[in-house]
């Protein structure tokens, strides 16, 4: 688990540091401030998994619950930290990080679409995966496609998104344009067409 050091804040912050709140169940909120780049990289790492925060003789498992950016230099401005109750499960979005070469492209000079960049999920707190990975290797031709029920989770997590949406996709060049012009809710028809004509082709083959 990642661990993160903070310190109590009265009004001032001091330079190099950015304000931040420690709140949750049976929690007052306690004011704190964070070193920005050491902050920087245990998000980095962390993500919206649980990390350890240091402050003073005490340790809390807290997740990252709020990160705000000033809106026009995107420097961090503020952080929100959440002490949950470890026996819950939370529900988070959790990035997707694609594995692997998909033949439709090495091959057939085909283009990679990702239509889902987070994926939403429920899990118990100490269980929250930091990313989850997409195994692209088996979309061997135009026609292939990785839909949410397809990604393998990690043990303890469960999926709240779509099973039926389409995470990723390999599309002819020419393609490319048109596919990403429509909405991930109209290819769901679609999606369900290309299955019933695969079963029926496995069929037939018997």
């Amino acid at each position: 688990m990642n661990i993160l050091e903070a310190k109590t804040r009265e009004k001032a912050i001091e330079p190099g540091m950015v304000p931040a709140v420690l709140y949750g169940p049976g929690l007052d909120n306690i004011l704190l401030q964070v070193d920005k780049k050491i902050f920087d990289k245990v998000f980095k790492e962390a993500g919206e998994t649980l990390i350890s925060l240091k402050v003073g003789d005490k340790t809390y498992s807290v997740l990252i619950y709020d990160v705000q950016k000033h809106p026009f230099t995107s420097e961090l401005v503020h952080v929100d930290f959440y002490q949950p109750n470890l026996k819950e499960e939370v529900e988070t979005e959790v990035p997707l990080e694609i594995e692997g070469e998909a033949p439709a492209v090495k091959n057939l000079g085909g283009t990679m679409i990702t239509n889902v960049k987070e994926l939403s999920i429920k899990a118990l707190p100490k269980d929250l995966p930091s990313k989850i990975k997409v195994d692209v290797s088996g979309l061997q031709t135009f026609d292939d496609f990785v839909l949410a029920k397809d990604i393998k989770l990690p043990r303890g997590v469960t999926m709240l998104a779509n099973p039926e949406e389409i995470v990723v996709q390999v599309v002819e060049p020419e393609k490319v344009e048109e596919e990403l012009a429509v909405p991930v809710e109209e290819k769901l028809p679609e999606v369900e067409a290309k299955e019933e004509a695969k079963e029926e082709t496995e069929e037939e083959k018997k």
